[in-house]
């Protein structure tokens, strides 16, 4: 069974700094493209961050760029967040994504969804 499972959300206070990590299972995911969507309540879910599978090639989001980085390590199969900075409009359910090349990410043609952690920023 493929999995994509999501840490490090909670709350944190406006300027501070949270971690997440996306760790999968279930098949290999060194080829494909990974990313990090969020959505806020009442909004749609929108693409935060991705990264090539060789690591090599990263989009952010305007909002954040500067203040995230996500990366991946691809023997153990993980991609993560760092994010710094943070600010109350971070706040949102972040989610891991799988897909098979960066333009499908950007497409939102998304293979597998992780389940959301929980980011809330108070000011």
């Amino acid at each position: 069974q493929v999995q994509l499972v999501e840490s490090g959300g909670g709350l944190v206070q406006a300027g501070g700094s949270l971690t997440l990590s996306c760790a999968a299972s279930g098949r290999t995911f060194s080829r494909d493209a990974m990313g990090w969507f969020r959505q806020a309540p009442g909004k749609a879910r929108i693409m935060v961050a991705t990264i090539h599978w060789s690591g090599g090639g990263t989009y952010y989001l305007d909002s954040v760029n500067g203040r995230f980085t996500i990366s991946r390590d691809n023997v153990k199969n993980m991609v993560h967040l760092q994010m710094n900075s943070l600010k109350p409009e971070d706040t949102a359910v972040y989610y891991c994504a799988a897909a098979s090349s960066l333009a499908k990410m950007q497409a939102k043609v998304v293979d597998y969804w992780g389940q959301g952690t929980q980011v809330t920023v108070s000011s």
